[in-house]
């Protein structure tokens, strides 16, 4: 009899360990562990937004800037200037 309370007593300790504390302790690990992933692919994502939107400034700026400046003259075209006295 006294055995048959000594396992019984066993078994309860083990199913509260299991139950109030492995499996809450494994799903908030899980819940922590897909939080993280999530903010990663989010900063992931702002950077490479981030990213894209620089290189289209700098590809815009590289484009207006070809367009506006002044082109230098040719060789062809320039006349030696001559003083007359």
């Amino acid at each position: 009899m006294l055995r048959f309370l000594l396992y019984m007593f066993f078994a309860w300790l083990l199913y509260k360990l299991v139950f109030e504390f492995i499996i809450p302790v494994y799903r908030s690990t899980k819940a922590v562990r897909k939080q993280m992933n999530d903010m990663q692919q989010h900063m992931r994502q702002q950077y490479e937004e981030q990213q894209s939107a620089q290189q289209g400034y700098n590809y815009n700026q590289q484009q207006s800037s070809q367009g506006t400046a002044p082109k230098p003259p040719k060789r062809d075209d320039y006349i030696d200037f001559e003083e007359i006295k």
